[in-house]
C-alpha cells in the first residue's frame, strides 16, 4: 500500500489508480485495512452465481433497479466502508434520490452511499469479516437489507437481516422461506451435490 494513504479518502483515491492491485479483495473497515487474497472456493462460486442469476432476472423483468456483482467497489464515507461485495443490489428510487451513486474514476467505478440490499457468502478465510465486521458497517451505512449465505459444512445456512434500530434483525424463516422486503417475494435456498460431487444450488422464489 502506498505511504499516501493514510484515511478512507485516501484509500478510495488508490482504488482507482492503476496501480491498485487487481486480484484478491482489499478493503478499509472503519480505518483498518482487510486483505483477503485467496481465491474463491467452488461452494462460494455457484452459490452466489445462483443468487445472483435469480434475483437479476427478477430486477430485469420488474424493472426494480440495478443489480451489481463483484470487483464493483461500495463505499460509505460516514460509515467508514469501502469494500467489494458479493452483490449489490439498488432500487430505481434509492438511484433517482441520489441515495446511491455512481462515481465514475480514471480506471474503475465506485458505487457511494446507501444500497437496498447487498449479498455476502461466507468463506473459512471471511468469517470474521461477514459475521461480525461489515454487519456493523452496513447497518451504518442504512444499507436495508443484508443477505448473508454460508455453504460451508454439511447444512447451508441462509440468512436475511433486516435494518433496525439497534443494528439487524433477522427475519425469521418459514419452513425454509424467508421474506425480503426489498423485493417483496419470499425466497428459499438449497443445496444438493450432483453425480461429481459438486455442489448444485437451488433458489426458489413465491
Amino acid at each position: 500500500m502506498p505511504r499516501w494513504v493514510t484515511d478512507l479518502e485516501s484509500f478510495r483515491r488508490w482504488t482507482h489508480a492503476e496501480d491498485f492491485p487487481d486480484y484478491g479483495l482489499i478493503a478499509s473497515f472503519d480505518g483498518k485495512l482487510w486483505i483477503e487474497a485467496q481465491m474463491e472456493t467452488v461452494l462460494h462460486n455457484k452459490a452466489k452465481g445462483k443468487v445472483c442469476a435469480v434475483v437479476e432476472t427478477i430486477v430485469e423483468e420488474e424493472e426494480l433497479g440495478h443489480l451489481v456483482v463483484d470487483r464493483m467497489r461500495l463505499s460509505h464515507p460516514e460509515a467508514g466502508l469501502s469494500t467489494e461485495a458479493d452483490a449489490t443490489f439498488a432500487s430505481l428510487e434509492t438511484l433517482q434520490r441520489q441515495r446511491l451513486q455512481v462515481k465514475q474514476g480514471p480506471v474503475s467505478s465506485e458505487l457511494v452511499g446507501s444500497s437496498d440490499m447487498v449479498l455476502e457468502v461466507v468463506s473459512t478465510s471471511s468469517v470474521q469479516k461477514d459475521t461480525v465486521v461489515l454487519p456493523q458497517l452496513y447497518w451504518k451505512a442504512g444499507i436495508r437489507e443484508y443477505w448473508r449465505i454460508d455453504p460451508r459444512g454439511t447444512k447451508l445456512r441462509f440468512d436475511i437481516f433486516l435494518h433496525a434500530k439497534e443494528g439487524y434483525e433477522p427475519v425469521k424463516a418459514r419452513n425454509g422461506w424467508l421474506k425480503s422486503a426489498v423485493f417483496g417475494k419470499s425466497f428459499r435456498l438449497t443445496m444438493k451435490l450432483n453425480g461429481l460431487d459438486l455442489p448444485v444450488f437451488k433458489l426458489e422464489v413465491r
